[in-house]
């Protein structure tokens, strides 16, 4: 199913959420690992906020953690 904005053919999806020894962690489009969490839960509502945060942020913040990212990943 096409997401909202989305059109033609589905891209490729992954898991977001993954588990590394007791922790949780998610994965941003970019590629950049986020966390540790103590529950998957806890990695959910990590993602959420991060949305949020994306969302909301004004163009200069979101041009620069895009432009890291990039490097990190």
């Amino acid at each position: 199913m096409n997401r909202t904005g989305e059109d033609g053919n589905l891209p490729n999806r992954s898991k977001r959420f993954f588990q590394k020894g007791e922790y949780w962690y998610y994965t941003t489009r970019e590629g950049v690992d986020i966390g540790p969490f103590d529950t998957a839960h806890e990695a959910e509502l990590g993602v959420s906020d991060f949305i949020d945060f994306i969302i909301h942020a004004e163009p200069a913040v979101a041009e620069t953690l895009a432009r890291y990212a990039g490097k990190a990943a």
